[in-house]
């Protein structure tokens, strides 16, 4: 079968549409970490201390329950349209932040562009399981891997530089010749067949799931910080968020396209995969979110120096990425590489515990350069074995949902790691002398420019208390990471796929009574059985 016939870009044409679909990632993962130097700055214009943190609260949340809807969405209507959309979507929630003139609209109009965001993010990497066959696709996941490393990198520093030398606001407006340029090229360049069977949209199943991750991510987010974890709000989101999740299994079970089949969990591969990307997601963010503040208190370092600090972690993780996924092309096999990345994780971690006060510099950055290569040896593979083990008209529900594993992980990973920290740092400071405690309580709401400001007696023992925190938390972070590793184990080798449509060589395989011919070579692709 010819690439022009399996339905495959190939030269020019492919990589003209793939950097498309890499700009509009980028953007997306640009977002989550591009106003974080900026916040002070609309704080100042806007006021609003109080909700500074939904600024970015919402945007994640709102990219996050979006995810499994664009997926399904891309399977019924064509990924084209649902990923023009987004890109639309996205773009209008930018214009809209930048024009801002209060928190609330500010608040409002992230979360618009985080519903963007998330068919961004998904719809990019199930266009290319559709352009690129599964056997050739180990190359693009690993630069797809690249581009959220340069992202979460270039993203406080851009906002730093716009903030200084034009506006805040150049934050969100930045964004629109990008999206621009990518919306172009998508509508112009790419041409996929848009399926012509009537579909029926789980609505009642995407507001289930929708309503029951916000709860509980809210619970995560909310508890301890916000409201005491035995308050009212705390355990009415929990008991709302259980049985919502409840009611969504059980919805879907009886719905007609359910927005998420549960059939597809019958797949060991299918589920072993998802719950690596829940673990990796835990470990990932809750752990790595700590090494800038570690960074700013130890070193002294700038919120912008701290972001280029991390470089040693994104160049891991961009390298491993890039490497693995060009080794999965070539020898067609992927098992190893989330063995090798998630034990090298467990590594990371547990050296990123042993950081201490004076730990030299250079030390820290080979700490995180393992950190990033574990990850980046793990991270888009599983993407990959998810697509390559279901049914070609699933594609799109099982990217989705393998990127909502991972940022629903990576949500519970931030609110649980840091309750564990909040609790060791108020157990270390309360073994210090009073005048520290007087003057920090429970050391929890202390930022670094204060604490560069303390007396040198007590900043020296707020240090040391903060780095035996710390070391916890990396602690819980190693044994988090154990779990995938023993996941990986179990996670079956399926051949990867030559070609996009399986029927040449399956043949009689795919007669399935009562099919049409294109259900049949659907039925016989891997992991449809």
């Amino acid at each position: 079968m010819t690439p022009e016939q399996d339905g495959r870009l190939t030269g020019r044409a492919l990589w003209t549409v793939f950097a498309a679909l890499m700009l509009g990632m980028f953007l997306a993962a640009l977002d989550q970490t591009i106003v974080s130097t900026a916040l002070p700055t609309i704080v100042g214009d806007l006021g609003g201390l109080n909700h500074l943190s939904w600024v970015v609260t919402s945007y994640l949340l709102a990219s996050t329950v979006s995810t499994p809807l664009y997926g399904k969405l891309g399977d019924m209507l064509g990924r084209k349209p649902v990923f023009m959309a987004a890109i639309l979507i996205f773009l209008a929630g930018s214009m809209l932040a930048g024009l801002s003139q209060t928190m609330g609209q500010l608040i409002g109009f992230r979360a618009l562009q985080g519903i963007g965001a998330g068919g961004l993010m998904v719809g990019a990497q199930a266009i290319i399981a559709d352009i690129v066959p599964p056997r050739e696709r180990g190359r693009y996941t690993g630069l797809i891997g690249g581009v959220f490393a340069v992202a979460s990198v270039a993203g406080p520093l851009l906002g730093g530089f716009l903030v200084d030398n034009l506006s805040w606001r150049w934050v969100f407006y930045v964004n629109l010749p990008v999206g621009a340029l990518a919306i172009l090229i998508v509508a112009t360049r790419l041409h996929l067949k848009t399926p012509t069977v009537r579909h029926r949209i789980d609505v009642l199943g995407a507001a289930l799931l929708s309503a029951g991750v916000t709860s509980l991510i809210l619970l995560t987010t909310w508890g301890g910080t916000e409201y005491a974890w035995g308050s009212a709000t705390i355990v009415g989101l929990g008991i709302a968020g259980v049985a919502l999740l409840g009611a969504f299994v059980w919805w879907e079970t009886r719905a007609a396209e359910p927005i998420l089949p549960l059939s597809l969990f019958r797949s060991r591969v299918f589920s072993v995969a998802n719950a690596m990307g829940f673990t990796i997601g835990m470990a990932m963010f809750g752990a790595i979110i700590f090494i800038p503040l570690y960074l700013q208190l130890v070193y002294g370092a700038s919120p912008t120096s701290s972001g280029l600090r991390l470089l040693p972690l994104m160049a891991g993780l961009l390298v491993a990425a890039i490497l693995s996924g060009r080794a999965i092309t070539k020898v067609g096999r992927y098992k190893i590489f989330p063995i090798a990345g998630t034990a090298t994780l467990v590594v990371g971690m547990y050296l990123l515990s042993t950081l201490g006060v004076d730990t030299p510099s250079w030390v820290v950055s080979i700490y995180m350069l393992v950190v990033g290569v574990g990850i980046g040896l793990v991270m888009q593979v599983l993407v990959l074995v998810v697509q390559n083990d279901v049914r070609p008209s699933d594609i799109g529900v099982a990217t989705s949902t393998a990127t909502f594993s991972r940022s629903v992980g990576g949500s519970f990973g931030v609110a649980i790691f840091g309750t564990i920290f909040a609790t060791r740092l108020a157990d270390q400071l309360a073994g210090f002398p009073h005048r520290v405690t007087a003057r920090l309580g429970n050391g929890i709401h202390i930022n670094p420019e204060q604490a560069r400001h303390l007396p040198a007696a007590v900043h020296a023992d707020f240090l040391n208390a903060f780095s035996h925190a710390l070391n916890g938390v990396f602690l819980f972070g190693m044994a988090i990471a154990v779990v995938p590793f023993i996941l990986s184990w179990f996670l079956k080798e399926v051949p990867l796929r030559t070609t996009l449509a399986p029927n040449a060589e399956l043949g009689a395989e795919g007669a399935v009574a009562g099919a049409t011919p294109d259900e049949r070579t659907l039925a016989a692709a891997p992991g449809s059985h």
